[in-house]
């Protein structure tokens, strides 16, 4: 598994978060596609295999092992390093769908 770091994401780099429901709602990357963890196997074709994905969640233990269940199914997923957390400390745009200031929970 290949780990990238916030300011190390490419461009046409699509993001997966992996994290829950609320914690999207509080704040994610703005065009990023949201799947929570658990509902990755039944929404894998929501996805496409010829994309390369830079997978994230809070810290960086979800998005770790949805990048190795990724990559086990022919995906090409890099994982996140430091997660949410990392992007928000980098000053990276972020939007919430609970209409707060976004934030990381």
């Amino acid at each position: 598994m290949e780990n990238v770091s916030v300011d190390a994401i490419g461009e046409g780099v699509r993001v997966l978060d992996v994290r829950e429901d609320y914690e999207w709602e509080a704040g994610h990357i703005p065009n990023a596609v949201h799947i929570p963890l658990e509902q990755l196997p039944d929404r894998l074709d929501e996805l496409d295999p010829d994309q390369d994905l830079a997978v994230i969640c809070r810290s960086g233990g979800r998005s770790a092992r949805a990048t190795q269940w990724l990559e086990s199914h022919g995906y090409s997923a890099l994982n996140v390093t430091g997660g949410m957390g990392a992007w928000l400390e980098a000053g990276q745009e972020m939007v919430s769908e609970n209409g707060k200031e976004p934030t990381v929970v």
